[in-house]
């Protein structure tokens, strides 16, 4: 028995159409990947079932008493309040009964004997409930998730006001898994996650009991914990049973057997249309050129398999630098207190590295801080008069230009036919270029901010995660890219897959670092 149900469902946003008669269908214990190219509306359908967005047409059916446990990544968190006290909200149903069991408790002291006969019931069932739920048990529970996901790094008892977006989500991830609803909705849950805590976050749902529904980009991670994979294409949703590989295996043959028909078809077509040419004008053979035109007006159209467009990620080269293109001498990360011991290290011309380490470990700070962006808290930074810099900052706030007025805005002396044709050969469509930065997806947006770099003549790469939110073709196109650039790269991210093969050199943040680990 199905435990959500959507049928028909149909939505879109202006002239562009993002679902078209889906449907869509979660049964008990069933680990699914909802995946697709960037912008093909995975986040829009989560927000429909959701009842964020109302659909156009379609219905969406929950089974009754359920519990549903969302990760939206833009949900605030109440100022004021610790990570700690956002974890036990979590249960703050059980908390409450124990305040109820206690205002029971004090009732007991001047009460008639029926009275205390009801208070004890009530008192029993509570108890009952709580020792269920493990209530006395919960610090225990809340300090063993939390650290699987790495929030003792950040610290349980930091104001959750001075948590980055990163950091925010983790918490909020934390608290959902905490919550242990019947199902479990998942948008990008491993983009904040370094590769421990993606270990984690893996071995959890491998083994959890109730269904999920899952989107990422990461491969890997996908591969090793659904069972189901639903793919959205064109606004159709389609269902395999199975892994993701499994999935792609027959999405290829399907692909394959989709092409052999639409070229036996155009064959066809082709005969029929040159018969009928060639004998509807001759009285002898108008009755069969008649007949052949009904079979191809009744003829039902196979459409043609469309691609979509894939990007080509290139990367224009400066000037070659000096040798060294960075040096740090006894370089000490920090705000209002150092976060490391001090740093000694030269980043040279032509080499590729990859900074590792866990989340908050300060690997976004140590960059902002070398490009200057960042005041050190002690030390010094040199950076190669000669350096020239492309930054894809990880957090990036949305504007309210569209695609276009984005890179011209940046670049004002290109023509508007050099700017299309720079969005184009990221991968973006017409409809993208003209749409608001703001309605963009995750992976669209990242592909107007990587154009951004692209355009400009660079020496030393500077990449913040830039897989996040990216789809495969994307990644594989990004990647070919910097293996091809002959400039220097430092990059951050937290998929192994994607930078082992092009760097040089890692680079340990831990190993800097103040903190405990």
């Amino acid at each position: 028995m199905a435990i959500l149900r959507v049928e028909n469902v149909s939505h879109g946003f202006g002239d562009r159409t993002i679902l078209e008669k889906a449907s869509f269908s979660l049964l008990n214990r069933e680990h699914v990947a909802l995946v697709g190219a960037n912008g093909e509306g995975k986040t829009t359908f989560l927000n429909i079932i959701m009842g964020n967005i109302i659909p156009d047409e379609g219905k969406i059916t929950w089974c009754r008493r359920l519990t549903v446990g969302y990760l939206d990544q833009h949900t605030r968190l109440e100022p004021g309040k610790t990570v700690r006290q956002v974890l036990q909200d979590a249960f703050k149903y059980m908390y409450d009964l124990e305040n109820e069991m206690n205002t029971i408790y004090e009732k007991m002291c001047d009460c008639t004997e029926k009275e205390m006969e009801e208070y004890l019931e009530d008192v029993g069932e509570i108890q009952s409930i709580l020792d269920a739920g493990e209530f006395y048990n919960l610090d225990k529970k809340i300090e063993e998730v939390a650290s699987g996901l790495g929030l003792k790094d950040i610290g349980l008892e930091t104001d959750v006001t001075m948590l980055s977006g990163g950091q925010r989500s983790k918490v909020l991830l934390t608290k959902l898994l905490l919550e242990n609803p019947k199902i479990l909705v998942l948008d990008e849950p491993t983009n904040f996650l370094d590769e421990n805590h993606i270990r984690w976050l893996t071995n959890y749902l491998q083994e959890y009991e109730n269904a999920f529904i899952l989107v990422s980009h990461d491969i890997p991670f996908v591969e090793a914990v659904c069972n189901v994979i639903y793919h959205l294409e064109q606004g159709n949703m389609t269902r395999y049973t199975g892994s993701y590989q499994d999935f792609m295996n027959a999405y290829e043959v399907k692909k394959r057997q989709q092409e052999a028909l639409y070229e036996r078809q155009q064959r066809e077509i082709a005969d029929l249309e040159d018969f009928i040419a060639r004998n509807k004008a001759r009285v002898a053979t108008r009755a069969m050129a008649a007949s052949r035109q009904k079979r191809l007006d009744k003829m039902e159209i196979i459409e043609k398999v469309s691609e979509k467009p894939k990007p080509t990620f290139r990367f224009n080269e400066a000037r070659t630098p000096g040798r060294i293109l960075v040096e740090v001498k006894d370089l000490v990360l920090g705000y209002d207190h150092a976060l490391t011991k001090p740093i000694n290290l030269v980043l040279e011309r032509n080499r590729k590295y990859a900074l590792k380490g866990v989340n908050g470990i300060g690997k976004s700070t140590f960059l902002k801080t070398i490009l200057g962006l960042v005041k050190p808290f002690s030390g010094e930074v040199f950076l190669d008069q000669f350096l020239e810099v492309g930054y894809f900052e990880q957090e990036s706030v949305s504007s309210r230009n569209t695609a276009l007025e984005e890179i011209w805005q940046e670049y004002p002396s290109m023509t508007n036919a050099e700017v299309r044709g720079a969005l184009a050969s990221c991968g973006l469509t017409k409809q993208h270029i003209e749409s608001l930065m703001l309605v963009l997806s995750g992976g669209e947006n990242a592909k107007v901010r990587l154009c951004k770099i692209m355009i400009k003549e660079c020496n030393f790469l500077v990449l913040d995660e830039p897989t996040n939110h990216l789809d495969q073709d994307a990644k594989e196109s990004l990647k070919e890219a910097l293996k091809k650039f002959k400039g220097s790269v430092l990059i951050v991210s937290h998929e192994p897959d994607f930078y082992q093969d092009i760097v040089d050199e890692q680079i340990n943040a831990e190993a800097y670092s103040l903190k405990v680990l």
